[in-house]
């Protein structure tokens, strides 16, 4: 059996370093590391006393299959989010996130798709788990977080402080392993919603803090991780806007918890409202603000030029999942002249790929990302990897990640055998981001630029495309669902909302909204008029030279178009599969 690093053990590592340090505040509520431990360790041995956990070893599963009991986690941010993470990974089972702005058909398609055998649910959405319980066979644990909604409990759902308060000698827990699995499902900007199956020990060292920031090797041991935590000095203070059930969130939220560091919720987890996010920021001395692209920094933007805020505590933005403009960085920066602006780029299926770093007056070029030492490019027919001199020719290749990479999608060999190939013997990510037009790489250990800052951009290109490849991919993700219910295969009765519509707090809705909506996006500019999200409309800007994609020069005059340029609007090409020529 391999050996590595375990989410849980590496909290508990933590924990025991430092354990009077707070780790999670939420309004008045604040929360110690051995507090967060005492609650984890109670509802692991209620998960464990249920018979949850982990049935097959790694050892003997294929890449896109799971052994262990997975945890649908249906809840707005605060401390329950966090402990029950922890407690399903301590008693080796998996927890998984559950978009709550799902509706009631999107909710069930991805329970049903996960396996669910438990779900830990705020209970303002008691409504729509009884609504979908029924069509998911494999549910039979249900643990209900009491809210201000003050909903009843459901039947046969247990409260969740009864779970916490579990005795030791209700259960013997395991002892997990860094080849436990560590389950981020996608947003479905691609298809349906897909979980990607990553090792903790992969997923902790590449993206989650296993890593010392600047450094390219890993921490050697629990120990060495102890003693950073206590060398810390408490560590960083985190302000964290974006929802948990965000992969990057949780990838924030470990590397804070590996510094011994703390993490502040805003007191209004449902929306997002930048003037009480910067006041949270200097009342408990935030020094790092994660957002995702212009969504998010818009308001903030809007709240610094209407009010007064003394951020001059804050030190860094930190930026990902989608692009920041050009003028919006810029604004930032102009307002706020002393912080550090972090970008940084990949996917649930690369993790960190690349990142790039900017401070006033020494703003990194647009686009350009310095790639970690396991971002590459493959050739087109993933025959083998690309030398920099390849990767720049017209022919161009395929983004790649290598070395720690995920195990595969769950529940589908197809697309893990397309996504994740094997190359001369080595196991490489590749979720569909083309070189030419995309990115280039010029040359080891230099900058690789990106035009549109998740290379993954090109697949939902791809899908745009071909309205039928879409709907095939709907009908076939939706035949579980229908097998549950008993219903023939065939069409849904209508697609499942899969677009994440520029919602920087999770991971799409696709239903109506009426502006202005409280976590961005981009809905119309008329107040109270009701949009769909489509997904020309979610798409982010593209980060480019001055003057492209507006149809003028930088210097304001209307750029006329080329005959091969008609030729290609004609024939249908734009947006085709056939690569473009590198700039």
């Amino acid at each position: 059996m391999s050996t590595g690093f375990n989410l849980s053990s590496v909290f508990a590592t933590v924990a025991a370093a430092v354990p009077e340090q707070e780790v999670l505040v939420h309004g008045d509520l604040r929360l110690t590391y051995a507090q967060v431990q005492a609650h984890a360790d109670g509802f692991a041995r209620f998960l464990a006393s249920r018979g949850l956990g982990c049935h097959t070893e790694r050892d003997d599963l294929a890449g896109h299959e799971s052994g262990q009991d997975h945890v649908g986690l249906y809840l707005y941010n605060g401390p329950e989010y966090l402990e029950a993470m922890i407690a399903s990974y301590r008693a080796r089972a998996v927890p998984i996130n559950v978009n709550y702005r799902y509706v009631a058909e999107e909710l069930a398609y991805l329970l049903v798709d996960a396996g669910t055998r438990a779900l830990v649910y705020h209970s303002c959405f008691a409504e729509q788990v009884a609504a979908v319980r029924a069509q998911v066979p494999t549910l039979d644990v249900l643990v209900q977080v009491p809210d201000e909604s003050g909903a009843d409990l459901l039947p046969g759902a247990v409260w969740w402080e009864d779970a916490v308060a579990t005795p030791e000698d209700a259960a013997v827990l395991p002892e997990p392993t860094g080849d436990d699995l560590y389950v981020v499902y996608t947003g479905g900007t691609t298809g349906m919603p897909k979980g990607v199956l990553w090792r903790q020990d992969d997923m902790y060292v590449t993206s989650m803090g296993g890593t010392p920031f600047g450094t390219t090797e890993p921490y050697s041991s629990y120990e060495a991780i102890a003693e950073n935590a206590r060398n810390a000095a408490g560590g960083m203070t985190l302000l964290m806007a974006l929802p948990f059930m965000h992969g990057a969130a949780q990838w924030s939220t470990f590397h804070m918890i590996t510094s011994g560091g703390k993490i502040v919720l805003p007191e209004d987890v449902k929306s997002f409202d930048a003037d009480a996010v910067l006041r949270t920021v200097i009342r408990e001395g935030c020094v790092s603000l994660p957002v995702v692209g212009d969504a998010m920094v818009r308001p903030i933007i809007a709240a610094l030029e209407a009010g007064d805020y003394d951020l001059s505590g804050l030190a860094a933005v930190n930026n990902g999942a989608a692009p920041l403009s050009p003028a919006v960085r810029a604004r930032l920066m102009e307002l706020l002249p002393h912080i550090l602006v972090m970008d940084a780029a990949g996917s649930s299926e690369t993790g960190l790929q690349m990142s790039s770093m900017s401070l006033k007056g020494m703003e990194a070029e647009a686009a350009t990302f310095t790639p970690v030492p396991t971002t590459t490019v493959v050739a087109e027919d993933l025959s083998h990897v690309l030398s920099p001199d390849e990767a720049q020719g017209a022919g161009g290749g395929w983004l790649a990640q290598r070395g720690r990479v995920p195990l595969g999608y769950l529940g589908d060999a197809e697309k893990t055998a397309r996504t994740f190939p094997m190359i001369d013997g080595e196991r490489f990510s590749v979720p569909g981001g083309r070189t030419p037009g995309r990115a280039r790489r010029r040359g080891r250990g230099t900058p690789l630029r990106a035009l549109g800052q998740r290379a993954g951009r090109d697949r939902v290109a791809q899908l745009r495309r071909t309205g039928r490849r879409a709907a095939r991919h709907r009908r076939r993700a939706h035949r579980p669902l229908q097998a549950a219910q008993g219903l023939p295969a065939g069409r849904p009765r209508r697609p499942l909302a899969q677009r994440q519509g520029g919602l920087p707090l999770g991971q799409g809705a696709g239903r109506r909204l009426t502006t202005p909506p409280a976590s961005g996006g981009h809905a119309s500019r008329r107040r109270g008029r009701p949009v769909r999200m489509t997904s020309r409309r979610s798409r982010a800007p593209r980060l480019s030279r001055p003057g492209r994609g507006s149809g003028r020069r930088p210097g304001g005059t209307r750029r006329r178009r080329t005959t091969a340029c008609r030729a290609t609007r004609r024939s249908g090409r734009r947006g085709s599969d056939a690569p473009r020529r590198a700039r």
